[in-house]
């Protein structure tokens, strides 16, 4: 008996993906989601998948670097999508805010997978989209992150597929992201064919931590230094002083003092308010916080230590971080 052609031929369903950009979103770590989708296609000759870029009124939304992107208003992109990415980017206004959140949490409530890339991770977590699932975010904002949202599971890890939830720590670790659900639906084959268009020499998996900052800067200092910084991290909001962490590590703080000097340039003293402002900076950009209650919980007695502290490394006020 003949076989029915039009049966034989179907090609699997398009998966669609929706990515709601947020105000001064990364343009690389967009690229480095939708490029190896349109390699898919073009490597398995048929449309496998379909994007559409989203904004709350369809107006277009200025990346990073100033480029305008166009995009289409949310309500007339979500009707078949497989999942929904938010792209993070700089500090919104609060009423802006509140309307992401919306648009997250109806997606969520009509299944839609949800995925957040770079600080778009702090939108889930503000939807309570992020209860119960692992997460992770870019480096420079975990710690401020999970100051924020204690309760939640941020790993330090370059994507979290966990179930419905989608999450990225930005740049090209999106394309490793995308890849890993190449694979999952087209094969590995496939999806190493797609990695090979971008020079992309090796597919990370979820397992890979991130590297860069202070991370990248501990694997190469003495295993001394390394444990006293773990304890001034571990102490942002009560710092501890300098002679007990030397107690801690079992050196004199003389020994300690030469050994930050040696390997990261700056005494230790200068190293742990360093740490305690950078997590300032943070919280200052992707968190509602007061000033005050900011200063407070990264080990300032008062404002105007603060803004004092946050001049001598940034050069700016903490106020201008908001505008204010």
């Amino acid at each position: 008996m003949q076989r029915d052609a039009r049966i034989t031929n179907l090609d699997p369903p398009v998966e669609r993906f929706v990515f709601l950009l947020v105000p001064g979103f990364s343009m690389m770590s967009l690229a480095s989601a939708i490029e190896p989708l349109r390699s898919l296609n073009r490597l398995a000759d048929r449309e496998a998948y379909r994007w559409t870029l989203a904004s709350l009124d369809g107006e277009g939304v200025d990346a990073s670097n100033g480029i305008l992107f166009a995009a289409d208003a949310h309500a007339d992109t979500l009707e078949g999508a497989r999942c929904l990415f938010v792209c993070g980017g700089l500090r919104i206004k609060e009423a802006n805010e509140k309307r992401y959140l919306a648009v997250l949490r109806q997606a969520a409530r009509r299944g839609i997978a949800i995925g957040a890339i770079s600080t778009g991770t702090y939108l889930l977590a503000k939807a309570g989209l992020l209860d119960g699932y692992r997460c992770t975010i870019h480096w420079e904002n975990r710690s401020a992150f999970q100051e924020d949202f204690p309760d939640l599971d941020c790993t330090n890890k370059i994507y979290e597929i966990d179930r419905q939830r989608m999450t990225c720590s930005g740049g090209t670790a999106a394309m490793d992201m995308m890849l890993h659900l190449i694979a999952d639906g087209h094969g590995a084959d496939l999806a190493r064919g797609v990695a090979n268009q971008f020079h992309h020499e090796r597919i990370r998996d979820e397992r890979e931590d991130q590297r860069g900052g202070r991370l990248e800067t501990l694997a190469h200092l003495p295993e001394k230094a390394r444990q006293a910084i773990t304890i001034m991290q571990r102490q942002i909001e009560n710092p501890v002083p300098l002679p007990a962490i030397a107690r801690q590590v079992a050196i004199s703080p003389r020994q300690l003092e030469r050994l930050f000097l040696r390997h990261a340039g700056m005494s230790p003293a200068r190293y742990y308010l360093q740490l305690r402002v950078e997590q300032a900076r943070e919280l200052l950009l992707y968190s509602d916080r007061p000033i005050i209650e900011i200063a407070i919980v990264c080990g300032f007695t008062s404002t105007s230590h603060f803004a004092t502290c946050y001049r001598r490394v940034y050069g700016t006020r903490p106020s201008d971080m908001r505008g204010g």
